[in-house]
């Protein structure tokens, strides 16, 4: 039998390629960057030639590997179209990170979204904070990530707009000026806390940092305790057992952004970004349809 190209190790050579290289592409593909070296080793092997060569610090495809690259496309559309036409397809699993409060007390709704949006494929859902979401689609172990605009050059299209708003307990009061304000915070890095505090101390007011939470449910029970003020974007309203600090002065809203990682379909990424902007605009307008008064936020 003369030589045969395996599927699985031509899927890791495409997946380089969309990924951007060999330790993007092993976490893309939820293997290690040695398995991803030996499928091309393999592959090389069997057409007999280099397909990858370094230049300094990175990798690029030889005049084969990029042949081999056009040939492993199509093959691939072969057989996956093959198995559809068979019934054996098996649908394709979507991993969607999403800052910890896009979902809060509204998960269902959002997956179920974003579900409804993308019959084919198997959406799972991964909380974190947005600078580790934004790093994971970049590096492809994510295929989507929900986050703030908070993140320098992020990237990625807008799905909604959330209003910044200073809460506190009701009843609580901002110190003279002479006073430190206590502020309620998530935990460094955070561009909101650091937002917070850049606008309270340029007011005149010196910043104490009362409370440090690594998630919402933390900076709104301490800002609930009347042990600070927080900075947060909220999507339906101020948050049960909080109210609005009037006299500081407004912000400027903060962009909820969809990434999605290199090489992902872009009718996936279209799909998801309307599905996305539908529901966060119906729950805008309708709030007491999900979740009234739940702050949507999280800081990087």
């Amino acid at each position: 039998m003369g030589a045969l190209l395996d599927l699985v190790q031509l899927r890791t050579f495409v997946a380089i390629a969309d990924c951007g290289g060999f330790g993007r592409a092993a976490s893309a593909l939820r293997t290690s960057q040695p398995t991803v070296s030996q499928h091309v080793r393999s592959l090389e092997r069997v057409v007999g030639q280099p397909l990858v060569e370094k230049t300094g610090r990175s990798t690029r495809f030889t005049m084969a590997g990029e042949t081999l690259l056009v040939e492993a496309r199509r093959l691939l559309a072969v057989h996956d179209e093959a198995l559809c036409r068979l019934g054996a397809e098996r649908s394709a699993e979507l991993t969607v990170g999403a800052v910890e409060h896009a979902g809060y007390q509204t998960l269902p709704d959002l997956l179920g979204a974003l579900m409804a949006a993308l019959p084919t494929r198997d959406v799972v859902f991964r909380l974190d904070r947005s600078t580790p979401l934004a790093e994971a689609t970049q590096k492809g172990t994510l295929d989507m990530a929900l986050i703030l605009g908070v993140v320098p050059d992020v990237g990625g299209r807008q799905v909604a707009t959330l209003p910044l708003r200073w809460l506190a307990a009701p009843g609580w009061y901002l110190p003279p000026p002479d006073r430190p304000v206590p502020l309620v915070a998530f935990q460094e890095p955070c561009a909101l806390r650091r937002q917070a505090v850049s606008v309270l101390e340029g007011l005149g007011w010196p910043v104490r940092i009362t409370t440090e939470a690594v998630n919402l449910e933390g900076v709104l029970a301490a800002a609930r305790a009347r042990l600070g003020i927080a900075l947060l974007p909220t999507a339906f309203g101020v948050p049960k057992g909080l109210e609005e600090i009037a006299p500081l002065p407004a912000q400027d809203p903060v962009g909820l952004r969809l990434l999605s990682r290199r090489g992902l379909d872009p009718a996936i990424e279209s799909s998801a970004c309307a599905a996305l902007r539908e529901f966060f605009s119906s729950v805008a307008e309708f709030p007491g349809a999900l979740a009234a008064q739940v702050a949507i936020g999280n800081s990087n």
